[in-house]
């Protein structure tokens, strides 16, 4: 609660440094971070960054910021170059996307090995190790999907440095070629439509020839795992399908179950 309340404290003194009223933009730069922690006497974080993860990610921005964004809307921070960023307006829904708790769910038989599971806890690496070694990239696409390399840093033009958690290429039966920018998230993690974005941006700079479809992944209860896929027209971003899956012994998908998925039209 204490580092909440320091961060909260920080980014809110940020933020009331640019705005004015009506503005629908607010650009800052990292480094006035350490500025206003000076003029508060609030101790910073070793890590800096941690202060802008958490705000884009993990919490909501302070109520004193939340209320001044237009109705029907959040405030999102976007990088916006190097050392600087911005909050952007964006619908609540795309600001923090939750999975849909009516969604039904797949059983799909837990292939990660005995000793990963022991060791590999409910973070993000443990969700990218499950997603690895139960083919779900695969199954949840249908492409033939291998993983390239993880946590892919690069610079996009306009935007600065950026990171995603893992990136697969892939093949489908008609030879064309895919590639999956992975954003995974634990229990205590939101996915926000700024990461699909920027994912996108990845794809264009990095991968312009391949067929780019951004993939989420959140950790939800009961050891289901919720998979997002997004794709961009008139370029605006957009769910293109959301499918939860529930790995379990192998002895726990039962004929019923697998009568079940048989009846499925998708």
């Amino acid at each position: 609660m204490e580092r909440a309340n320091r961060y909260s404290q920080l980014i809110e003194a940020v933020f009331f440094r640019h705005y004015k009223d009506g503005d629908t933009e607010v650009s800052f730069m990292r480094e006035e971070l350490e500025e206003v922690a000076r003029e508060l006497d609030v101790k910073l974080p070793k890590n800096l960054g941690d202060i802008m993860y958490s705000f884009r990610y993990r919490t909501t921005l302070p109520d004193s910021i939340r209320k001044l964004a237009p109705e029907g809307m959040e405030w999102v921070i976007y990088p916006d170059g190097r050392g600087k960023y911005k909050f952007v307006p964006q619908s609540s829904n795309l600001a923090r996307m939750l999975p849909n708790e009516l969604m039904s769910e797949t059983k799909i038989p837990e292939a990660t090995p005995g000793l990963v599971l022991k060791y590999a806890g409910e973070d993000e690496q443990a969700l990218l190790a499950k997603l690895r070694y139960n083919r779900l990239i695969d199954i949840f696409t249908g492409v033939a999907a291998f993983s390239l390399q993880n946590h892919l840093r690069t610079t996009v033009p306009g935007v600065g440095q950026v990171e995603t958690d893992e990136i697969y290429v892939g093949v489908d039966k008609k030879g064309v070629h895919y590639v999956f920018p992975v954003q995974a998230k634990g229990h205590n993690d939101m996915l926000g439509i700024a990461q699909v974005e920027q994912d996108f941006m990845v794809c264009e700079t990095k991968f312009p020839d391949l067929i780019c479809i951004p993939i989420a992944a959140q950790f939800m209860q009961n050891d289901v795992i919720a998979l997002f896929a997004f794709e961009k027209n008139d370029g605006k971003v957009s769910l293109s399908s959301e499918r939860h899956f529930r790995l379990v012994p192998p002895d726990d998908v039962s004929r019923d179950d697998l009568e079940v998925y048989k009846s499925r039209t998708e």
